[in-house]
């Protein structure tokens, strides 16, 4: 249940009683961006360290011959791990077989339910549609409810008013559970749009408070308004990325924070909670800076070991006949690792019995392996780049 004491007494935000007689209940609206932050040697520290892992990162982002080549993997790494804290059980690879159109994948059981693929595609969709607008429009209010609309297309949730702030209460707290045995409740319907409006004007105001900070403060503060009546973790990690690209501090969306929070959910739950209960604003950008600067360094990692990867196999192929073709194909499965011979001759618009040819030398070459033994529509795998994703993932 909510703490009721220590929410009274709160720096960050006050309670409102709602409603009256046995229907009343207590909500919780936090306070105006930005809060007073107490910097110490150890803030300092872990800032100065978030910005320099996430230059370095940025900067090899920056140095790629052909940057849109790698954006998929790291689009489908944020897609796949911000949908697994919401409770999906897909894995990359499904999300690659499911794209190829073969849900079930021999080698990579069990298949997960296709509703929990359609809801991590829908991500992958809902990120590609925000790097694109946010390259005409600023980020606003607006595309917030755009991208919901996108999340919640066709998935469960469909319900749930798509594109549409919310009108009735929501809350947080165990499945199953009722209003007043949450242990969280959000900004209620009547003072939703003025808390968001805040919200979005803090979005375009600060410009003293260092980014990444900024970042978390907002993030905090998404989740506290939670202003939809279901998708809001995905839509606040989606605000994340977008912003880190929107800002200019990543060329590309490399940075996926929400390996971080899945790998220490209940930390990540709870500083947000000790935010609103006791106004901890500095264990909450501790946790975050901390994530950002282990993820950058991981997201650098992976990014080199795909580049190495990409590197070795062009060299293999260069000497073959019909390299070119063969080089096509190796940059391609750097965005679709798991394809079928129909794809490649339709992406490269080649003919079948040529795609058929190439797939055939890349499987004698072991950069292709077949999923199965059926003679028509099997998929092949690059497992080797399945390997370098799913190594980031678990």
């Amino acid at each position: 249940m909510m703490d009721i004491e220590r929410l009274a007494k709160s720096q960050s935000g006050k309670l409102v009683k709602v409603g009256s007689g046995a229907a009343a209940y207590w909500a919780f609206v936090p306070n105006p961006l930005p809060p007073e932050i107490q910097w110490d040697n150890e803030l300092v520290k872990h800032l100065s360290a978030a910005d320099h892992a996430l230059g370095e990162l940025a900067g090899l982002g920056r140095s790629l011959s052909n940057p849109h080549l790698l954006i998929g993997p790291f689009l489908r790494h944020e897609a796949v791990l911000s949908s697994r804290i919401e409770g999906t059980q897909t894995d990359i690879p499904h999300l690659y077989a499911y794209e190829a159109g073969q849900l079930a994948l021999p080698g990579f059981e069990p298949t997960p339910p296709e509703a929990d693929v359609r809801e991590v595609v829908n991500y992958v969709r809902a990120l590609e549609f925000g790097l694109q607008r946010i390259q005409e429009f600023p980020l606003s209010l607006r595309l917030l409810r755009e991208l919901h609309e996108r999340l919640l297309q066709g998935v469960r949730g469909e319900t749930a008013t798509p594109g549409e702030f919310r009108r009735t209460q929501n809350w947080i707290g165990a499945p199953g559970c009722t209003l007043n045995e949450a242990y969280f409740v959000p900004v209620p319907p009547a003072e939703l749009i003025p808390a968001l409006d805040l919200f979005e004007k803090y979005l375009y105001g600060d410009q003293d408070t260092p980014p990444l900070v900024r970042l978390a403060l907002l993030h905090y503060q998404f989740e506290a308004i939670h202003p939809f009546i279901d998708g809001n973790g995905r839509v606040g990690r989606l605000l994340i990325s977008l912003l880190l690209v929107h800002w200019g501090l990543l060329p590309l969306p490399l940075l996926y924070l929400s390996a971080w929070f899945e790998k220490h959910r209940q930390e990540y739950y709870q500083r947000l909670l000790e935010v609103s209960t006791s106004g901890d604003w500095r264990q909450w950008i501790l946790f975050f800076l901390q994530g950002v600067c282990e993820q950058s360094q991981d997201a650098n990692a992976r990014l080199k070991q795909l580049l190495n990867l990409q590197s070795n196999w062009r060299k293999q192929v260069t000497h073959a006949r019909s390299s070119a073709l063969l080089l096509n194909i190796v940059d391609m499965l750097f965005e679709t690792p798991i394809c079928t011979i129909t794809q490649i001759s339709k992406r490269l618009d080649i003919k079948y019995p040529s795609a058929k040819n190439a797939v055939e030398r890349l499987v004698q070459n072991g950069i292709l392996l077949p999923t199965s033994e059926m003679k028509y529509g099997k998929a092949f795998v690059a497992k080797a780049i399945l390997d370098i994703l799913r190594s980031a993932v678990e």
